[in-house]
């Protein structure tokens, strides 16, 4: 199902990503390879990068994002910048989407859906209205 919206929590272990509507959403996490374990610089990866410097793991959030419009990314430290910058470099249209980036510790999915609605109720609203 496509879904205008959508918002993105990411650490450098893993992306919790909600695609929704107003009154719908569906959900999917997506691991960074040897996301199971706390990977700090240069050690824990064949590569020494994080998860959110893998391409592979980005291109997977990509992808989780692609049927939607607008991407509200969130999540603690430089991660969530750390995939902001990928993309610029390597996919701008998935870059193109985000119309906001966040800082955020762990909330569960449905503090993230919440807070994700609210940002975009408000933002909707301070559009001309046509």
């Amino acid at each position: 199902m496509s879904h205008y919206h959508a918002v993105i929590w990411v650490d450098h272990r893993e992306a919790h990503v909600i695609r929704f509507g107003k009154d719908e959403a569906e959900s999917a996490l997506v691991h960074a390879h040897g996301g199971d374990r706390q990977i700090h610089h240069r050690s824990g990866s064949v590569s020494g990068r994080h998860g959110t410097e893998d391409p592979d793991f980005c291109r997977k959030v990509a992808e989780a994002v692609k049927t939607s419009s607008e991407v509200l990314l969130t999540g603690p430290a430089a991660a969530k910048l750390h995939l902001y910058d990928w993309w610029k470099k390597h996919d701008a249209p998935t870059a193109d989407k985000i119309v906001g980036i966040e800082s955020a510790d762990h909330p569960s999915d449905g503090q993230l859906l919440k807070h994700a609605r609210a940002y975009f109720d408000a933002k909707d609203r301070m559009r001309p209205q046509a």
